[in-house]
């Protein structure tokens, strides 16, 4: 098989448009499919949450799994299990099969992310390929806000709901045939080494609880007994976890991958920037639709801005990491992230216009690409191959944890639940300042990353 970078990496930044592109292209379509299938508001949510609780509580396991049974077989199993899922998805006719079909999608897309992470990590050299390649996924990841908000409306208003999830079948299988193409065979998997049954239960559960319980908080009440629950069991097993892995002779999550200073440090930016700027397109959706009063084609068009400003800055991201070091990157990152992002409130107003929050959005647009590249390169940093996809998997699971735990404050905070006209516009500005304030704490974390050293001089 003959090497074919740059199609590879179009192969793996496909496969990475096809998870972003999901997660977007459902949220407009659900009006569809409430009055469909007959969702009430409560229940409607589940539609988009089923697919976050699994696609959280799995992909630490996902990670594991890559590395042990191969990138490629699981690239391939969970390309399939996401478009057998999607094709279930459409096909459903009730409220349980389509819950029960984006629970398995959540699963499929918890397989597929760190096993395409680990290729680009392994399929290209630490450093200035690396970064270059890391920034084309990251900007194929990008691209799916804007496609996937303005295909859904698309898409939705051509043939129905059903088709945002049909259109998944063809990508998916298109990235299955392109792997057996571009992506080498893996190995026999390595002899001694076997799957940590009692690790991947505690971690599957404790991190589907503790999701299950930060997005449903919001809707049942932070002092029911079921989120209660939820969070006391979450910590229980999440603790046992952690003991299970300190003794571990194989552990799902060897302890030792946290001693990589970059690494940690690569999963604190993660769950700031989960809980900060993942948190935005909620709020510009909210900001858009209900206090602007744009439709659905509009809202997916008001984001295409968004999104190729945050594409830029992924490209500048990967550049810049190789000239000016990762540390460097991500404050500039996070600062402008944090700037851009309260010129954004400023703007958000009940009597404003896309004028007045495009400033900020500028800005935060590509302050936020810039932290995206950054954090995923210092992420793969130090890490050997064999351990690429566990490597990925946690830093994934942090960016799910950090979002889930971000919006339910930020929603909180902001007095969004029951919000509407000119109070709600009030709770969307107050929610994007404390957004704005949260990411100057990536700032401090990307302080303590290593400066970048500099060239020994050459020798004559």
């Amino acid at each position: 098989m003959t090497y074919r970078p740059g199609w590879t990496l179009a192969l793996l930044a496909l496969s990475q448009l096809i998870t972003a592109l999901d997660f977007f292209i459902v949220f407009v379509a659900l009006p569809d499919i409430g009055r469909d299938l007959g969702f009430s508001a409560q229940t409607l949510q589940w539609v988009a949450s089923a697919y976050a609780v699994s696609y959280g509580g799995f992909l630490l396991l996902g990670g594991r799994a890559a590395d042990l049974l191969g990138h490629r077989r699981m690239f391939v199993a969970a390309l399939a299990l996401f478009a057998i899922s999607s094709l279930a998805g459409g096909l459903a006719g009730s409220q349980g099969l389509l819950v029960a079909a984006r629970a398995v999608q959540g699963l499929g897309g918890a397989l597929l992310f760190p096993a395409t992470l680990a290729l680009v990590n392994t399929r290209f050299e630490e450093g200035a390929a690396r970064n270059r390649a890391l920034g084309v996924w990251s900007g194929a990841g990008a691209s799916g806000l804007a496609l996937g908000s303005l295909l859904g409306g698309l898409l939705t208003g051509a043939w129905g709901w059903q088709a945002v999830f049909y259109v998944n079948v063809p990508l998916a299988a298109l990235a299955i045939a392109g792997a057996y193409l571009l992506i080498p065979a893996d190995g026999p998997r390595a002899r001694g080494r076997r799957f940590d049954l009692p690790g991947a239960v505690l971690a599957t559960a404790g991190v589907s609880l503790l999701a299950y319980a930060l997005i449903q908080g919001p809707e049942s009440g932070w002092t029911s007994a079921p989120i209660l629950v939820g969070v006391v069991l979450a910590a229980a097993l999440l603790a046992a976890f952690l003991a299970v892995e300190r003794r571990g002779a194989d552990p799902l999550m060897p302890p030792r991958l946290l001693g990589n200073r970059s690494l940690s440090s690569a999963i604190a930016v993660i769950l700031v920037f989960g809980a900060t700027f993942n948190a935005l397109p909620y709020f510009l959706t909210v900001y858009f639709q209900n206090v602007l009063g744009y439709g659905a084609v509009a809202t997916g068009l008001a984001f295409l801005v968004p999104a190729l400003l945050i594409a830029l800055g992924t490209q500048l991201g990967g550049r810049l990491a190789g000239r000016i070091g990762m540390r460097a990157t991500l404050l500039i990152g996070t600062v402008g992230g944090a700037a851009g992002t309260a010129l954004l409130a400023f703007g958000v107003a009940a009597d404003g216009s896309y004028a007045g929050v495009l400033p900020g959005i500028v800005v935060m647009g590509v302050s936020q690409g810039l932290t995206w590249t950054g954090m995923w390169i210092a992420a793969a940093t130090g890490v050997a191959d064999g351990e690429q996809g566990v490597a990925s998997g946690l830093a994934s699971t942090a960016l799910q944890v950090g979002s889930a735990l971000g919006l339910a404050v930020l929603v909180a905070a902001g007095g969004l639940g029951h919000a509407s006209g000119p109070a709600l516009a009030t709770g969307l500005r107050t929610a994007v300042f404390i957004a704005a304030a949260g990411m100057l704490l990536g700032t401090g974390v990307a302080l303590t990353f290593a400066r970048r050293r500099a060239a020994a001089p050459a020798l004559v």
